[in-house]
């Protein structure tokens, strides 16, 4: 899969991404808070089930390894609480200073993470990845 085309928009490797589970609630939720929070519109988006999902998770060597959330970012993926710590970065207010607690060890840090994305479905449920939404926003989610 050519990951530099994807919807007629040019992906650069200074492009971030967002890998997340289109099938749970939580997740959904998560990523329509990004949006509305979003410093810039320049996040893309796509579900670990779909096909361009499946292909970044191959090539970064994370089949089987990442089941919630990964942030593509500079031609690295981040995974679990560094993903979600990283995304903060990009949200207006105060959410970048969230970042700072990337200094807290990753055996800590992935604990917590490791608790919410084991309970997640249990406590938000499951939902069908299939929204409608504004065409400008289509365009950022990569199928």
């Amino acid at each position: 899969m050519d990951l530099t085309h994807i919807n007629g928009i040019s992906i650069g490797s200074k492009q971030a991404i967002i890998l997340f589970d289109g099938n749970c609630m939580m997740c959904n939720r998560s990523i329509k808070f990004i949006l509305r929070k979003e410093k810039q519109s320049e996040l893309f988006f796509a579900a670990l089930q779909s096909d361009f999902g499946k292909n970044i998770l191959k090539q970064f060597g994370l089949e089987g390894k990442a089941d919630s959330i990964v942030l593509i970012e500079n031609g690295i993926a981040h995974t679990k609480s560094g993903a979600a710590l990283r995304i903060c970065k990009y949200l207006k207010g105060g959410w970048p200073l969230m970042l700072g607690f990337i200094i807290v060890p990753p055996f800590i840090r992935n604990a917590i993470y490791d608790y919410i994305a084991k309970n997640r479905i249990k406590w938000y449920g499951t939902t069908e990845y299939c929204e409608m939404m504004r065409p400008e926003l289509k365009k950022r989610f990569l199928e």
